[in-house]
C-alpha cells in the first residue's frame, strides 16, 4: 500500500512538475530561435503580468558580410505573446518572422530601431528613426486575436516636425497635422489639421502580418 502511494505521489510530481516547466516563457521559444528581449505587462485586463517575447532566428546562412566588410547577423525577428494565469503562462499569439534584423542596412543613416511596450492593456510596436521621426502600431486583444487598432507617425527634419499622422482603425478616422511654419526651428511649428475617414474591411491581426516593413499605412 505504501509503495503504491509513493508511486502515485511520484507520478503526480512528475506530471505537475512538467506542466510547470512547460509554462515558463522560455519554453515557448521554438527550435531555431533564441530570446532577443522580454517584456511584461497586463494585456488582457486580468491584473496579471503577461509576457511578450521578442525572438530571433539562428540560421547561419543569414550571417553575411555587409557593404562595410563587417560580419552581421541578418536573421529576422518575431514575437510571442503569453498570457499569465495561476499555473504559469499560455500562448496567446505569435508571429515568428514579422520583424527585420536589427542589422539591416540603413543607407546613409542607421536602420529604424524596434521597440515594444505594454501600456494600458495595449501592445505597442514602435520604430524610432532618430532625426527622421518615428512610427508606432497599437494592438489590443479582442475577438480572440491581437488586432491593430491604431497607427501614429511623425515625419521630422531634425528637431522640426513636418507632419504627424494618427489613424484610429476602430473609429475609421485619420488625423494629419501639417506644419505650416516654414521658418520653424523645432517647438515652434504651426500645424494645420485635416480629418478624414478611412476604408478598412477588417482589422489587421498581429499573427497575419508577414513583414512590418511592408505595411503601407499611407493607403488609408
Amino acid at each position: 500500500m505504501n509503495r503504491t502511494l509513493k508511486s502515485l505521489a511520484l507520478l503526480l510530481l512528475i506530471v505537475f512538475g512538467c506542466n510547470a516547466q512547460q509554462s515558463e516563457p522560455a519554453n515557448f521559444i521554438p527550435t531555431g530561435f533564441v530570446l532577443y528581449e522580454k517584456f511584461f505587462g497586463d494585456l488582457n485586463k486580468d491584473g496579471l503580468e503577461d509576457c511578450v517575447l521578442l525572438i530571433k532566428q539562428t540560421d547561419t546562412t543569414n550571417i553575411v558580410i555587409d557593404r562595410f566588410d563587417k560580419l552581421v547577423d541578418r536573421n529576422r525577428r518575431g514575437i510571442i505573446v503569453l498570457f499569465k494565469n495561476e499555473s504559469g503562462y499560455q500562448l496567446a499569439d505569435q508571429n515568428h518572422d514579422c520583424f527585420s534584423s536589427e542589422n539591416e542596412d540603413g543607407g546613409v543613416y542607421y536602420a529604424p530601431q524596434l521597440g515594444i511596450e505594454i501600456k494600458n492593456n495595449k501592445l505597442y510596436i514602435h520604430y524610432e528613426h532618430g532625426r527622421y521621426g518615428y512610427w508606432k502600431y497599437t494592438f489590443r486583444y479582442q475577438n480572440a486575436n491581437f488586432e491593430m487598432i491604431g497607427y501614429d507617425a511623425s515625419s521630422n527634419y531634425g528637431p522640426i516636425v513636418n507632419t504627424e499622422t494618427s489613424i484610429n482603425f476602430s473609429t475609421k478616422k485619420k488625423l494629419v497635422k501639417q506644419n505650416t511654419n516654414e521658418d520653424a526651428e523645432g517647438g515652434d511649428e504651426v500645424f494645420e489639421e485635416t480629418w478624414s475617414k478611412i476604408e478598412i474591411a477588417s482589422l489587421l491581426k498581429l499573427s497575419e502580418i508577414k513583414d512590418f516593413d511592408s505595411l503601407e499605412m499611407y493607403k488609408y
